[in-house]
Formats: C-alpha cells, sequence, structure tokens
C-alpha cells in the first residue's frame, strides 16, 4: 500500500507547509511527490527548502519561480513586478547550492511504479509555463498523457477533469469534475468561519478513466479560499483526495511585510486571491 502526497506551490511559505505536513503525518503518507514552486512570494524559502529536501521523495518536477530563482538573470519576463521582487529578494537569502538544487528537476516526470505524469504546467510545452483552467486546455493536456494520473499546479486554482474511455457523438470526451473545488454555501461565497475547519474532497479513480488534477497551491491560493491546498492519492482504495487546510496566515502575512516584501502579497493571503 502506498499514500502519495502531491505538493505544490509552496511559495516559501512556512507557516502553510508545516500544517500541511502535520497531516501528512496523521494520514500516514508513505511517499511524497513535489509539482514545483517551492519558493517565491513569502519570506521563508530557506526554512521550506530544507524541509522539503528532507521528505522521502519519489518524484519532483521544477516550477517557473524555482527556475527563475536558481538563474541569475535580471530581466526576469514574464512576472509581474511583486513577483520579479520576491524573486530577487529569495536569491539573495539562499546559498548557490540551495538555488541550484532547486532545478535539479526535470520539467515533467512520471512517477515510478505509479501510473502518474507530473508537471508543473503543461504536457505539451512544459517549459513555456502555460496554464489550464479549463476543459479546453484540459483535452489539449490529454493529448500529452499516457498514464492514468496526471498532476499539475502554477495556476494555484484547484480544477479537475476526466476524459471518458469512449464517447459518443453527443457527449463530451472531456468533464469538469466539480467537487474538486466546491466552495461552502449557497451562493459560492464561503462565510470567513468555514476557513477555520479542514476539509476533504475525495475523487474516485474509475477503470478506463484518464484524470488530471490541479490541486492548487500551498503557499499562496488564489481561488477565494485561504487554506493551505495539496492532495493524497491512496493508490489501494483509488482514492484522491484533496485537503483544504487553514493555517496561521496572520503570522505568514507579517513575515512577509517584516521582510520588506511587497504587502500586496501579505493581503493576499488572508482573501485567496
Amino acid at each position: 500500500m502506498a499514500k502519495y502526497a502531491i505538493l505544490s506551490d509552496i511559495h516559501s511559505n512556512f507557516e502553510a507547509l508545516s500544517v500541511v505536513l502535520e497531516k501528512c503525518r496523521e494520514l500516514d503518507v508513505t511517499h511524497f511527490v513535489s509539482l514545483g514552486d517551492i519558493v517565491g512570494y513569502n519570506a521563508d524559502p530557506e526554512r521550506c527548502l530544507k524541509a522539503v529536501r528532507d521528505l522521502d521523495w519519489v518524484a519532483m518536477v521544477r516550477g517557473n519561480h524555482d527556475e527563475y530563482t536558481a538563474s541569475d538573470d535580471l530581466a526576469i519576463e514574464g512576472f509581474n513586478q511583486n513577483a520579479r521582487q520576491a524573486i530577487l529578494w529569495t536569491r539573495e537569502q539562499l546559498s548557490p547550492a540551495e538555488r541550484a538544487w532547486l532545478v535539479r528537476a526535470p520539467y515533467r516526470t512520471s512517477v515510478p511504479n505509479c501510473n502518474m505524469t507530473l508537471v508543473h504546467a503543461t504536457l505539451d510545452s512544459p517549459e513555456q509555463w502555460g496554464y489550464i483552467f479549463d476543459a479546453h486546455h484540459a483535452v489539449d493536456n490529454f493529448s500529452y498523457q499516457f498514464t492514468q494520473l496526471c498532476f499539475c499546479g502554477h495556476s494555484h486554482v484547484p480544477v479537475a477533469f476526466c476524459k471518458k474511455p469512449v464517447a459518443s457523438m453527443r457527449e463530451r470526451s472531456v468533464d469538469e469534475i466539480l467537487q474538486w473545488n466546491v466552495l461552502a454555501g449557497e451562493d459560492g461565497t464561503p462565510e470567513p468561519e468555514d476557513f477555520s475547519r479542514a476539509e476533504a474532497l475525495p475523487v474516485e479513480i474509475l477503470t478506463g478513466y484518464k484524470y488530471l488534477f490541479n490541486i492548487g497551491s500551498i503557499g499562496q491560493p488564489r481561488n477565494r479560499d485561504p487554506r493551505a491546498s495539496f492532495a493524497v492519492f491512496d493508490d489501494v482504495e483509488r482514492i484522491v483526495t484533496r485537503y483544504r487546510i487553514p493555517y496561521d496566515v496572520a503570522t505568514a502575512q507579517q513575515k512577509v511585510l517584516d521582510a520588506g516584501l511587497p504587502e500586496r502579497l501579505a493581503l493576499r493571503l488572508a482573501t485567496g486571491s
């Protein structure tokens, strides 16, 4: 039996990472996989890198923030000013060896002895850092997916899709799995107290179907839910579960401000925006 914890977009948020790892211990996770972007945006790059490096990894891929933190490129094209400032600051916090470690991982990979592919962005051109937001993008990704499961991150917005084994002319071959990103409340907007509890969103893996899961972000969610998001795949029960875990947002915010990083990076943690 194996339980795989899938972690993505930690983004130097040690408070969020800590509660996720505590939950993994509670769930008796046996293996870890990383979808990249260990650093960037928040104020604990060294602590997060060291915590991640000590885990029992079976597979990892690099993210765009990992790649740009490891490089000496000053242009940092494709990033807004806040993200660029955070990358430049993060470079100063890490040693050359730590920065080099961030890019040891490939852009995409498969998990040994498991029918699973990992990528930070998209399978077709992972080094271009594209996004998967809807079924149209998912169809393109499924064309390059040769395993039953694929996990990605990058957008910080959890979304999931399944591809039917056979679809008639009247059926769509790819459907969104709506329960993967369900929000409490009839109007779709959770009350603040809803964010104070941990929640689990399970999806059963059916024979013959393919699945694409964006697991959201541990360290900087952008789906209006500030809780840290990660997933666990149980290869015996054949269930992928996304967990939403509250953490000490205020402490993470204060660290961002104390480091002199842009205020916007601290404020967005409270709103998941």
